[in-house]
């Protein structure tokens, strides 16, 4: 890749990544990196009324995070944004979510008990109301769906990340933002470092060349396990599963997909692309006892851009071990620490640090509604289809233990469930452990890939 195409790093990612998913449809997509076109914001009115699916932490950290607009004295033009509608699988979690919401935001929540919708058809009725933008962030694996039925709704979409957990939802995805962008909708992902502008500004000096041509890149996302919530009696083996989503690969992708996603995406912005293939190692060291779901503790990969530069990937949730998150970036005339926002020279001494702030969780919100009220509509939904895509790679290069190509996980049919299929919590999970309370397992070496 040239030092020019790394200086525009989106379109030929993105564009590429389209055609390789043979997803263009009549029309072909919209051109460009960032796609921004011009619209009347809010259907004309100043407010900016939001819905949330998906009431967990995050969820309700989204919500609160796009009322803060409203009041934003940095934030040119704001306005007033209202919640008028909230959905769960769960009662107790939209009950909980709306309390949280309303002591931050008490007068610009509007959730009366008729408009706090449970069950896993509450993200149809939020889309029957009368709002402008949805929140979708619910566990990864309903993405595509609710996704899709917000694009026909015809509502402005915050998509948290990761867009899907197998690549038969990354094409349903990449089918519906095309129908986004051919109905002027906005697309932003949750993809937060791409907001922070120390990020920003460090991405702009590395794609002018500041440590010269990229030879390698390396990135972590090493923490402790994610705890399980005991089995309560009586419990139904899908609650249990949905209490516990991040220990579920239907659900949560596995960490390198749900979690590590966040360092592969920095280095698929830096590179202007996405992998070509990539080898792993994987497995479960502690996650052994019974209820402890499918996904692995720790990965180890190393993926190849098409233009040969290597980023060696860690990920990693075992307790009592070395704690980094980070990535890194090495070229011919020096190197950077790019989540420290640092730029060093062949000999290690430090000859940049942006003063950008952080605070990329914020950031997403401020721009996703600072160009709604400009009538500008931005699309991030491809680069998150991308990046998402990246993750499953790394996944099924560890899990099956073999060099896997793009155009393998592109073509892959492993669907990890049926989301359209789950209308009740009382069904069968799409897993079901054996009698011992054992889910089944991948084991490296005995399958293709997962």
């Amino acid at each position: 890749m040239s030092r020019k195409q790394r200086s525009r790093p989106n379109v030929p990612s993105r564009r590429e990544f389209i055609k390789r998913s043979s997803l263009l449809v009549a029309g072909g997509a919209v051109g460009g990196g960032l796609t921004v076109r011009r619209a009347a914001h809010a259907s004309g009115t100043d407010e900016i009324r939001i819905a949330l699916v998906g009431c967990g932490r995050r969820g309700t950290r989204a919500a609160i995070e796009a009322l803060n607009t409203a009041k934003s004295e940095h934030l040119t033009p704001n306005g007033p944004v209202k919640l008028i509608a909230l959905a769960d699988a769960f009662p107790d979690r939209i009950q909980s979510s709306y309390r949280a919401i309303r002591s931050r935001h008490g007068d610009w929540v509007d959730v009366p008990a008729e408009r706090r919708f449970a069950g896993f058809d509450g993200y149809q009725r939020v889309l029957e109301c009368d709002i402008h933008v949805v929140i979708l962030a619910t566990p990864p694996g309903f993405r595509p769906l609710h996704f899709e039925a917000a694009v026909r709704a015809g509502k402005h979409v915050f998509l948290e990340k990761p867009c899907a957990t197998d690549a038969p939802g990354v094409r349903r995805l990449l089918a519906a933002n095309e129908q986004a962008k051919r109905k002027g909708l906005a697309v932003a992902t949750g993809f937060h470092r791409r907001h922070e502008r120390r990020y920003q500004e460090t991405m702009a000096r590395l794609h002018d060349g500041a440590i010269g041509r990229i030879v390698y890149t390396r990135v972590y996302w090493n923490g402790g396990d994610v705890p399980l919530r005991p089995r309560r009696p009586g419990q139904s083996e899908l609650v249990y599963q949905l209490r516990n989503w991040h220990h579920f690969r239907w659900l949560g992708g596995d960490p390198i997909v749900e979690r590590h996603i966040h360092n592969l995406d920095v280095i698929n912005w830096l590179m202007g692309d996405h992998p070509i293939e990539c080898r792993g190692a994987g497995g479960r060291l502690l996650r052994t006892g019974t209820g402890h779901g499918q996904v692995f503790d720790h990965h180890f990969c190393e993926f190849v851009y098409e233009d040969g530069t290597r980023m060696f990937s860690q990920c990693r949730q075992i307790r009592g071990c070395w704690n980094h998150v980070s990535e890194r970036a090495h070229g011919t005339d020096g190197s950077a620490d790019i989540s420290g926002a640092k730029i060093y020279d062949t000999e290690g001494r430090l000859v940049w640090r942006s003063t950008g702030g952080s605070g990329g969780h914020q950031e997403e919100q401020n721009d996703l509604f600072a160009a709604l009220r400009r009538g500008e509509i931005y699309n991030e939904g491809d680069e998150g289809a991308a990046s998402t895509m990246t993750a499953i790679l790394g996944r099924m290069a560890t899990y099956s233990g073999q060099v896997i190509r793009w155009d393998d996980v592109v073509r892959s049919q492993t669907a990890l469930a049926d989301f359209d299929r789950l209308e009740s919590l009382e069904e069968d999970a799409p897993v079901m452990p054996d009698r011992q309370g054992r889910y089944p397992l991948t084991i490296p070496g005995r399958i293709e890939t997962a």
